[in-house]
């Protein structure tokens, strides 16, 4: 992969779309009327911020981002530090802590260090609405998102997507399984993390690949 790739020389085009800027558009308008739309502006590609293309290592994919006040902050399944973590953050801790040795469950769900570490937190809707889940699934967000996976699955390599839940799975149904991998797994949720998320692994999985394709380790294990 040539350092030269960035997230902007790899989806400037895409964000000169049409579709793109009516994007933002309806978000601002929105902004405006007086809706309260999370995350802030200045969050919403915070998981680009954080984590440099050239980087990339981990792509976990969620969905929309929380709708609760003071919870989304542009990285999927991460909350602020200060904001108690929401069950599937708890979950996603619960099996961190039953499958990595000495791993000791945080104090808060401010996930940044593994955004910093080269772990994409990819939503695949980068905004909604205060308390209205899946509020702007309509707005075009996926077709970017679905840009952000194929230019990581054409330009990049070696790099391991985790896939939890039938959402994230046909997400990157398109993955290249040569080049890459795919993990699978039940959603952390509470309605689903006892029917194959508990026990899947992953964060042992990715980094066994990792280690094998010469990169450095993610240290799952976050400041307190």
């Amino acid at each position: 992969m040539s350092t030269e790739l960035t997230w902007h020389s790899l989806l400037h085009d895409e964000r000169n779309q049409p579709y793109f800027l009516q994007i933002l558009h309806t978000i601002n308008q929105l902004r405006l009327e007086g809706k309260r739309i999370y995350p802030a502006q200045a969050d919403t590609f915070n998981a680009f911020k954080l984590t440099p293309f050239a980087q990339l290592k981990v792509v976990i994919i969620g969905q929309d981002p929380y709708h609760g006040a003071n919870q989304a902050h542009g990285l999927s399944f991460s909350v602020p530090a200060g904001v108690s973590p929401p069950p599937s953050l708890q979950n996603i801790f619960l099996e961190l802590q039953h499958t990595i040795p000495d791993f000791q469950l945080p104090n808060h769900g401010d996930l940044s260090d593994w955004a910093k570490q080269g772990v994409l937190l990819l939503n695949t809707v980068l905004t909604v609405e205060a308390g209205k889940a899946q509020s702007h699934t309509e707005l075009g967000w996926q077709r970017f998102t679905d840009k952000v996976i194929e230019v990581i699955n054409l330009h990049h390599q070696g790099i391991v997507f985790m896939l939890w839940g039938r959402h994230a799975a046909e997400k990157g149904a398109k993955v290249n399984r040569h080049k890459h991998l795919v993990l699978r797994a039940a959603h952390p949720s509470p309605f689903s993390a006892n029917k194959g998320f508990f026990g899947c692994n992953h964060f042992n999985l990715a980094n066994q690949y990792l280690q094998h394709h010469g990169k450095a380790m993610i240290d799952w294990q976050l400041p307190r």
